[in-house]
């Protein structure tokens, strides 16, 4: 795959892309082993429910539920979850109008697998689980990211890593099923 022809900088406005860290074969890779490993850990898939965080961890919610379903058999619930009005810098970020929480299920006694491209400060998953006090009470809640930054602020630790990737607090890191990017933000 062309670097270049997938690269984020024309969907990422002010990201500019220093090199390919990861290609999309090696992401699907990553999040059939995670998948594998979520299996030997949770056991019963029927109560597992899969949340992609809006935006960055849709696409690999998806894709993680599609591994499980490869493994299983057994199709998962699926869902989305934004956690934009529980952020503690709201006024920084901007809302997505298209990014509404779909969480098809009751939480109560549910398996919760929470699924973000990056991790980096752990804010945004500290948004997730405030969030999930509006769907119910899940028995248990897990992490998985594709890309662990590290820098975390908050006391917070994935479960399930697609690849760990320290970075500078300057560098930014964009993952996408196409492939993982490192660069810079641009003032532009």
């Amino acid at each position: 795959m062309d670097a270049h022809a997938s690269s984020p900088s024309r969907r990422q406005d002010a990201f500019v892309p220093r090199s390919l860290l990861l290609s999309g074969e090696d992401v699907h890779r990553a999040v059939r082993r995670m998948a594998h490993e979520v299996v030997e850990h949770v056991r019963d898939t029927q109560s597992l429910v899969v949340l992609g965080l809006q935006t960055g961890g849709v696409a690999f919610a998806e894709l993680l539920a599609r591994s499980l379903y490869d493994i299983t058999s057994q199709s998962v619930v699926q869902g989305t979850l934004d956690v934009s009005f529980y952020r503690d810098d709201v006024a920084q970020r901007p809302f997505i109008t298209s990014a509404a929480s779909q969480v098809p299920v009751d939480l109560n006694d549910r398996q919760v697998l929470l699924v973000d491209d990056v991790l980096f400060t752990g804010r945004t998953i500290r948004s997730a689980l405030n969030a999930l006090a509006d769907f119910g009470r899940p028995r248990a809640v897990q992490l998985a990211v594709m890309v662990d930054r590290g820098h975390r602020e908050l006391p917070i630790r994935p479960d399930y890593v697609g690849k760990n990737l320290p970075t500078a607090l300057a560098e930014e890191i964009v993952a996408t099923p196409e492939g993982v990017w490192i660069g810079t933000r641009s003032d532009s």
